[in-house]
C-alpha cells in the first residue's frame, strides 16, 4: 500500500487534485487543519481523578498511577486520592504500590482497589553478588525486616537482631558505643569472630560507625551453600545489608526523631547498719580484732557510679527518582549519654546513594561518611560498687587526689572508687570513616550483564588516654600524670568484576555468575606518650598535648593484608520445581605462607518443590519444598604475618676489647610456617511450607558442621625461649549440630491485621579432637575435653552445710577417714568424689554446661486503622552460669559489701543455705565450687511499642504528607531465677562463656519518637 505525503505533491498535481481551490488557499487550509488538529490533541486530554485503597478500604498514600506507554504519572496523597491528565478516555492506567499487586485498568474516575501480594515467598532476597526469589532458595537464609531493626533504639545493627531469626545469638555489651557479639549457628572455631558484613557489595563491618537507619533490607546467610560465594571469610556466617535508595517519583522528604532514657539494673546491697553487723560477726567468728569501721558514713556506691542515661537519634532523608535514575541523601545524629559516669558516645553520619541509567549502561554509587567518638568506661564499676564498703566516704582529703577508697585500719578492701577513676583517667576513641562503592553495569545482551564494583573504606582513628595525678584504690603507688596518644589510618580497597548470564527458555531457567575479587587492607599507627603533663591549678586542667611533659616514648607499626579470589555460581530451575545451586570460590590470602595461602571452597545445594508436582493436590498446603546442601567454607581469622617469626630489635650486646655496645635482634616467639586455613564443612537439610493461602509459613532445618584445623594459640613453655606469646597452630577439630524452626502467621484480610512469629534454635557444640595428643584443657573453672562441649563447668560439688559437730565427725569415707576434720558447724560439706578421704582438686567434677539447650524468639504485631502494636520476646533455656558478683557479695573471708538480707548460718539460724560468716579463710568462699553456679535460663521482653499514624486531614494542616508518633520500651520484663544483674550477659572468653565476671548489663530503655514526611 502506497503512502501519500502531502509535502511530496508537486504544484501542478495539486491543481489536478483540487481544481476549484488555488494553491495559496490550499496552503491556508492546510495550516488551519494542522492548527485545529494540534488544538484537538491538546484539548482532547482527559482528566482522571480517583482514590487508591487496599481491600479493606484503607487509603494507600504514595501509590503510583501511570499512563501506560507514557511518562505521565501521579502519586496519591495522604488520603489515597490522585488526579492525572491522560491522552484519551481509552488510556490504560498502571497502578502500583509496594507490597501490593500492580494492576492495569482503563482510565476512569472512581476507587481503585489493590490486592496485597498473596505470598511473601515471591519476595526477592539479596544473596552474594545477586538476588533470588525467596521461594527459590536452596540454602539457609533468614530475612530480617528493616523496620524491625529500626524500631529498636540501638547503637549497632547486631543489637537489634536478637530474637528476630532462628540460629542467631546476640549478646549486647550495653555500654555507649560498644559492639554486640553475634554468633550464627553456634561456635565453629576458637576465634568467636563476628560474621562477615557486606554492605552494598562492600566487604566491611556494621560497627558503631554505621547508621542502622540507612538499612533497606538485611539477609543472614547461615549455611555453607548460601555463604560459599564469599569463601574464606564466611565461616562465621554472612550478613548482607542493602541501604536505602531513591524510588520513582518526586522528591520525598522523611524525618525521624527519637528520645530515650536508660536505667541500669542495680544490686540489692547492705547499708552501713546491716554491713557492720555482718562484718563484725565474720571477724568475731575468726577470732581477729574488728576493723575500726567509719559507721558515720553510709555511701551507696551505686548512686555514685550509676546515673540515668539518655539517647537522642535524629535522621532525615531526601530521595526521589525516575525511570532513568534515582537519588537518596540522608543524614543522622546519634548521641548516647551512658548510665555509668564518664561514658558517652556520639555519631554523625551522612549517606549519598545515586544511580543513573542510559540505554544499556548503568552507573551508581553508595557513599557513607561518619564520625564517631566514644568516651569509654574506666575500670569495672559493675564490680567495684560491690567491692567497696558503705562505710567508705566518696571523698577523703588524706588520700592523693582526695578520693575515698579505704585504708588498712578502717576499710581494707581493694575496690576502685568509680568516681575517682572516672575523673582521674580518661580514654577517648574517635573515628572518621568513609566507606562506599562505585559500580557500573553494562547490559551486553538481554541475558548477559557485566558489572564493575570498586569499593573503598578508610578510617582515621584517634586514641587519647590521660592519667591525672591521684589514686583510686588502696595501696596504689603514686604515679605521675601520663598522656598517651595514637593516630592511625585504615584503608581497604576492593575491585570486583562479575559477569551474569540469566536466561529462561521453555521450562528451564539458568543464572550463571562468574567473577574476580581483589581486596587489600592497610593499617598504619603512630603513637607517643609523655609523663608529668603540665597542670593549671586555676582551671584544674592538664595540658593534654604531647609537646608538654617529659620521658617521651614513640611507637608505631604498619600492617597489610591481601586477598585475591575467583568465584562462580550456577543456579538452575526446571519448571519451578527442581532447583540446583552450585558455587565454587578460590581464595589466596597473604596471612598464610606461600605453601598454604590458596584454598578452594565448593558447595552444592538442591531443592524439590513437591507442591508443583501433578500428583500433589492440597487445599491446605499451598507450597511445599524440601532442600539439602553440602559445602565448605574457610577462615583466615588470624593476625597478619603470624607464619613469620617475631623479632625483637631492642636487644643490645657488648663486643670486643673496647666493650662497645652493638645493636642486636632476637627471635622472641616461635613461628609456624605451616599455618593453613581452617576448613568448615556443613550439611543442611530443610523444609519450607506454606499453608492457608500462605498466611502461615514454616521453615525447619537441621544442620551438621565440622571445622578442622582450627587455628589457636598453643601454649609453649618459656624455657624454650618462647617469651613473645604462644604461637599460632592448626590443632583442634570441632563439631556443631543443631535444629532450627521458624513459623510465621499473618492475617491481613480485615481491617484488623496481625502477625505472629516464632523461631526456635537448638544447638550443641562438641570437641572432636584437641590436637597434639591432648585430651583436656583447663581454663579457670572449666574443662574442655574430647566428646564434650567447650568450657564445661569443672568444680567441687557442695552437699549442704554441717549442722552439728557430730555431722562433721561422722562424714567419713569407706575406710573410716574423716573427710573434713577441720570443719565446724555452719561450714560447707564437699563431696569426696574419688573417695580418698580428703577434698582436693581430684574431687572436681563436670557439673553443667554454659551453653543453652534451647533459644527462641516470639514476635507479635498488630495494626488497626492508624494504630500499630509490636512486642518481641527472647528466651534462653538450659545454660548454667557462674555468678561472679555473688561470689563477692555472699562471701565473708574478705572485705566487700554483702547482699541485702543475707542470712549466714548461726546456731540460732540453721535453716539457711549460706555458710557461717568467717573472715580470713576461703573454706566456704573459694571460687572453684558449684555454690556460685546458677540456672541461667530466662525469658525477656526485648521490645514493646505502640505507634499511631495521624489522620491525613490533621497532618495536611501542618504541611505533612504523613506523620506517626510512637512510644516503646526495651528490656522492661525479665523472667529468670538468675540472681545477677542480667542473665543475658556478654563474655569474650571462649572457654568461660558462662562466667559473669561483672559484665555490663542490658539497659531498660524508654523511647518516644516521631516520623513525618512530605
Amino acid at each position: 500500500m502506497k503512502k501519500l505525503y502531502l509535502s511530496a505533491i508537486p504544484h501542478s498535481r495539486c491543481k489536478q487534485l483540487f481544481p476549484l481551490i488555488s494553491f495559496a488557499t490550499f496552503k491556508r487550509i492546510t495550516v488551519l487543519l494542522i492548527f485545529l488538529l494540534s488544538s484537538f490533541v491538546a484539548f482532547s486530554q482527559v482528566t482522571i481523578s480517583g482514590k487508591v485503597t487496599d481491600s479493606t478500604g484503607t487509603a494507600l498514600p504514595g501509590a503510583t498511577v501511570l499512563e501506560k506507554g507514557t511518562t505521565k504519572m501521579a502519586l496519591t496523597n495522604g488520603e489515597g486520592n490522585f488526579t492525572i491528565n491522560v491522552s484519551s478516555d481509552k488510556a490504560i492506567l498502571v497502578i502500583s504500590f509496594v507490597g501490593f499487586q500492580t494492576i492495569e485498568k482503563p482510565a476512569a474516575n472512581g476507587v481503585i482497589t489493590l490486592k496485597q501480594l498473596e505470598s511473601k515467598l515471591e519476595d526477592f532476597v539479596v544473596v552474594g553478588y545477586g538476588a533470588q526469589r525467596k521461594k527459590d532458595l536452596t540454602g539457609a537464609v533468614s530475612v530480617v525486616k528493616a523496620e524491625d531493626i529500626q524500631k529498636r533504639q540501638v547503637t549497632t545493627v547486631a543489637e537489634a537482631l536478637q530474637g528476630q531469626a532462628s540460629g542467631i545469638k546476640v549478646r549486647a555489651a550495653g555500654q555507649p558505643g560498644s559492639e554486640a557479639q553475634i554468633q550464627i549457628r553456634g561456635l565453629k572455631n576458637l576465634s568467636d569472630a563476628n560474621p562477615l558484613y557486606v554492605i552494598d557489595g562492600l566487604i566491611t563491618n556494621a560497627n558503631r560507625d554505621f547508621n542502622p537507619d540507612d538499612i533497606e533490607s538485611l539477609q543472614i546467610l547461615k549455611d555453607a551453600s548460601a555463604a560459599a560465594i564469599y569463601g574464606s571469610r564466611a565461616a562465621n556466617g554472612v550478613i548482607i545489608i542493602t541501604t536505602k535508595k531513591g524510588k520513582n517519583g518526586p522528591m520525598k522528604v522523611e524525618v525521624s526523631a527519637k528520645a530515650a532514657t536508660q536505667t541500669i539494673p542495680r544490686y540489692k546491697l547492705a547499708d552501713t547498719n546491716e554491713f557492720t553487723k555482718l562484718n563484725y560477726m565474720a571477724y568475731d567468728n575468726a577470732g581477729v580484732p574488728r576493723q575500726n569501721l567509719q559507721v558515720q558514713n553510709n555511701t551507696d556506691w551505686q548512686d555514685v557510679a550509676f546515673r540515668t542515661g539518655n539517647m537522642q537519634d535524629y535522621n532525615a532523608s531526601f530521595s526521589g527518582g525516575s525511570n532513568n535514575g534515582s537519588y537518596l541523601v540522608s543524614a543522622g545524629y546519634f548521641d548516647n549519654k551512658g548510665t555509668v559516669i564518664g561514658t558517652n558516645f556520639n555519631r554523625l553520619s551522612l549517606r549519598v546513594n545515586t544511580q543513573g541509567k542510559k540505554g544499556i549502561f548503568t552507573i551508581g554509587e553508595n557513599l557513607a561518611i561518619s564520625y564517631g567518638k566514644a568516651k569509654e568506661m574506666q575500670g569495672n564499676p559493675i564490680v567495684d560498687v560491690v567491692r567497696l564498703l558503705p562505710t567508705i566516704p566518696v571523698y577523703d582529703p588524706a588520700n592523693p587526689g582526695g578520693y575515698g577508697y579505704g585504708n588498712e585500719s578502717s576499710a581494707r578492701t581493694f575496690g576502685t572508687n568509680p568516681l575517682a577513676i572516672a575523673n582521674l583517667q580518661n580514654t577517648t576513641n574517635a573515628n572518621l570513616r568513609i566507606r562506599g562503592n562505585l559500580f557500573s553495569e553494562l547490559q551486553i545482551l538481554p541475558s548477559l550483564k557485566y558489572r564493575l564494583n570498586l569499593g573503598l573504606e578508610t578510617s582515621n582513628d584517634h586514641y587519647k588516654f590521660i592519667r591525672k595525678v591521684g589514686n583510686w584504690t588502696l595501696n596504689q603507688p603514686i604515679d605521675p600524670s601520663r598522656l598517651i596518644e595514637n593516630r592511625a589510618q585504615y584503608f581497604s580497597g576492593l575491585i570486583e568484576n562479575t559477569l551474569n548470564f540469566n536466561k529462561t527458555f521453555d521450562k528451564h531457567t539458568i543464572n550463571i555468575i562468574a567473577g574476580q575479587s581483589y581486596q587489600r587492607t592497610n593499617y598504619e599507627l603512630i603513637g607517643g606518650s609523655k609523663l608529668n603533663m603540665l597542670y593549671n591549678p586555676s582551671t584544674g586542667q592538664y595540658y593534654d598535648i604531647l609537646d608538654q611533659g617529659n620521658s617521651a616514648l614513640a611507637n608505631g607499626y604498619r600492617l597489610r593484608t591481601d586477598l585475591i579470589s575467583y568465584f562462580g555460581r550456577l543456579e538452575y530451575s526446571y519448571a519451578d520445581k527442581y532447583l540446583l545451586n552450585a558455587v565454587v570460590r578460590n581464595d589466596a590470602s597473604s596471612k598464610f605462607g606461600p605453601s598454604y595461602n590458596t584454598k578452594t571452597f565448593p558447595s552444592v545445594s538442591g531443592a524439590w518443590r513437591i507442591s508443583k508436582e501433578d500428583f500433589f493436590s492440597s487445599s491446605f498446603i499451598n507450597d511445599l519444598k524440601v532442600r539439602a546442601s553440602y559445602g565448605t567454607l574457610g577462615s583466615n581469622n588470624i593476625n597478619e604475618y603470624e607464619y613469620q617469626a617475631i623479632i625483637n630489635t631492642f636487644s643490645t650486646v657488648v663486643f670486643g676489647p673496647g666493650q662497645a655496645q652493638q645493636p642486636g635482634a632476637t627471635q622472641v616467639q616461635l613461628a609456624n610456617s605451616d599455618l593453613r586455613w581452617e576448613v568448615l564443612t556443613q550439611q543442611n537439610y530443610g523444609v519450607d511450607a506454606g499453608f492457608l493461602d500462605n498466611r502461615l509459613t514454616v521453615t525447619a532445618e537441621y544442620f551438621i558442621t565440622n571445622t578442622k584445623d582450627v587455628l589457636l594459640n598453643y601454649p609453649i613453655l618459656l624455657t624454650t625461649g618462647n617469651d613473645g606469646g604462644n604461637p599460632r597452630v592448626n590443632g583442634v577439630t570441632l563439631a556443631n549440630r543443631g535444629f532450627e524452626l521458624s513459623a510465621n502467621y499473618r492475617e491481613d484480610r480485615t481491617a484488623f491485621k496481625y502477625g505472629i512469629g516464632l523461631n526456635v534454635t537448638r544447638l550443641k557444640n562438641e570437641v572432636v579432637d584437641l590436637g597434639y595428643g591432648k585430651n583436656k584443657t583447663f581454663v579457670g573453672n572449666t574443662v574442655t575435653q574430647q566428646g564434650q562441649p567447650i568450657g564445661m563447668w569443672y568444680v567441687l560439688e557442695t552437699d549442704g552445710l554441717f549442722q552439728t559437730q557430730a555431722e562433721v565427725d561422722n562424714y567419713k569415707n569407706k575406710n573410716g577417714v574423716v573427710i573434713q576434720p577441720s570443719a565446724k558447724p555452719g561450714d560447707i560439706r564437699f563431696k569426696d568424689n574419688n573417695g580418698d578421704g580428703q577434698i582436693t582438686n581430684d574431687d572436681k567434677a563436670i557439673v553443667g554446661s554454659p551453653w543453652p539447650k534451647l533459644e527462641m524468639g516470639l514476635n507479635f504485631n498488630a495494626a488497626y486503622k492508624g494504630f500499630e502494636f509490636t512486642m518481641d520476646w527472647f528466651a534462653s533455656f538450659g545454660a548454667k552460669v557462674f555468678n561472679g558478683p555473688r561470689s563477692v557479695t555472699d562471701r565473708f573471708d574478705d572485705n566487700s559489701n554483702y547482699r541485702k538480707g543475707i542470712q549466714p548460718w548461726t546456731p540460732e539460724n540453721p535453716n539457711t543455705s549460706t555458710p557461717r560468716a568467717y573472715y580470713g579463710t576461703t573454706l566456704n568462699s573459694r571460687g572453684d565450687i558449684d555454690r556460685w553456679l546458677e540456672n541461667g535460663s530466662f525469658a525477656r521482653m526485648k521490645y514493646i511499642g505502640l505507634s499511631y499514624r495521624l489522620p491525613s486531614t490533621v497532618v495536611k494542616r501542618i504541611g505533612f504528607a504523613d506523620a506517626q508518633v510512637s512510644v516503646s520500651g526495651q528490656n522492661l520484663i525479665t523472667i529468670t531465677k538468675y540472681t545477677g544483674l542480667d542473665p543475658e550477659f556478654s563474655n569474650t572468653s571462649i572457654f568461660e562463656k558462662g562466667f559473669d565476671y561483672g559484665a555490663f548489663p542490658n539497659l531498660r530503655t524508654f523511647t518516644v519518637g516521631i516520623n513525618f514526611g512530605f
